[in-house]
């Protein structure tokens, strides 16, 4: 993002069940939230880097706010969202966080996400519902495959692709950013034009006009976020199950920036930041970055699909599967031990998805992008392949070392 950014919006949203509020927002929480918006994160140089993406050093003014507050608050407490307006044009892209407010000795005490007060005051938000304070606190990080690592390997998401199990949609944009330089989020249109939540979590919608932007928070540590949609739903805190609607493709730009022809922007949150959708699966497909913003290409096992080319939603990876990935093989030996010296017993298919019983380390071998490893996996048939021909997401053991 080269230009700077000229206003931003915060949006005070209403919980999916009843809460206390008053009829009218304290006038002075828009205020607060816009100070700190301006006083702290958008005074960092994370911020101003993001903005010069690379460029020449110069000073970036963190924008003027426009602040519109509706009616989730009462006197003690607020929440909601704010939005850091992109200017409508190609390149550019809109920033937003979560917020959350409490009013300490006559003053409102704000904080965002990925600051360290955000749980705090989060976990005791009375405008908040329980599963909102239990998620965004952090305690509700965890799911089957328990906390997420904090290992920047490990990139199992549990997530499908953001339509219908079985269709087929284009890949119309590799990785490429939504806020700044990190190139969090790819493009896809086609199918029925339907988008779904790629896992179970909490939703709310990003932009003051209603329109346009959710973010999904999920557990472990991870959110996603969908925009230019047309016809999102109403999304305030409310739980959503993987596969729910949130809206149609479009090219609504109600945040700011641009869109031609209609498509999702679909990106990924870890701890709440963006961060490089390389290397993250999807419906079974890894996303593979290379050359300039909007290039790259996504595996499937060996199967390589550029961008402008059609994926299958295969659905969700489980967190003790994988995908087989030969590198450029048609199919895999399955041996009757960790390693290469026990009498292969079968085959499986390149793409393949398996299931994990346990690991343990034999043979050494190298896999794709020089991937070397002598953990061995065990699959439930009793059968063992080695890690590196078997798509997991992480170079550990996905469920256990064997006793």
């Amino acid at each position: 993002m080269r230009t700077p950014i000229a206003s931003f919006v915060v949006i005070v949203l209403v919980a999916g069940i009843p809460v206390p509020v008053h009829a009218a927002t304290p006038a002075d929480l828009a205020a607060a939230v816009a100070a700190h918006l301006r006083d702290g994160p958008l005074r960092t140089e994370q911020w101003h880097a993001e903005q010069r993406q690379g460029g020449p050093a110069r000073s970036v003014a963190a924008p003027d706010p426009d602040v519109v507050v509706a009616a989730r608050s009462t006197d003690e407490h607020g929440f909601g969202s704010v939005v850091v307006r992109a200017p409508e044009a190609a390149g550019a892209y809109p920033t937003g966080w979560l917020f959350v407010a409490r009013r300490e000795a006559g003053a409102w005490r704000v904080a965002v996400e990925g600051e360290p007060t955000f749980a705090e005051l989060s976990a005791g938000s009375e405008i908040l519902h329980e599963e909102e304070r239990r998620v965004l606190a952090g305690a509700g990080g965890r799911s089957e495959a328990g906390p997420l690592s904090t290992n920047p390997s490990d990139r199992r998401t549990g997530m499908r692709l953001p339509w219908a199990t079985g269709q087929s949609w284009r890949y119309t944009g590799g990785p490429h950013p939504m806020s700044g330089g990190v190139r969090s989020s790819v493009d896809f249109a086609g199918g029925d034009g339907r988008v779904l939540a790629v896992r179970g979590g909490l939703a709310y919608t990003m932009c003051g006009s209603g329109r346009g932007w959710i973010r999904v928070v999920h557990d472990r540590g991870l959110a996603t976020d969908y925009y230019h949609l047309q016809g999102n739903i109403s999304a305030d805190g409310k739980a959503v199950k993987e596969g729910d609607f949130l809206g149609n493709i479009g090219n609504d730009v109600s945040c700011g920036g641009s869109s031609t022809g209609a498509h999702v922007h679909f990106s990924l949150r870890r701890n709440n930041a963006y961060v490089p959708i390389d290397r993250y699966n999807f419906g079974k497909w890894v996303i593979s970055a290379s050359g300039a913003d909007y290039s790259g290409s996504a595996w499937h096992g060996s199967r390589r699909v550029g961008v402008g080319g059609t994926l299958h939603n295969h659905g969700v990876l489980g967190f003790t599967q994988g995908v087989v990935d030969t590198d450029g093989g048609t199919v895999l030996n399955r041996r009757s031990g960790p390693g290469a010296g026990h009498p292969v017993v079968g085959t499986v298919l390149d793409g393949t998805t398996v299931t994990v019983e346990c690991s343990a380390r034999g043979t050494r071998h190298v896999g794709r992008s020089g991937y070397s490893s002598d953990l061995w996996n065990k699959l439930t048939d009793g059968s063992w392949v080695s890690d590196v021909f078997l798509w997991t997401g992480t170079g550990d053991p996905v469920n256990g070392l064997c006793p």
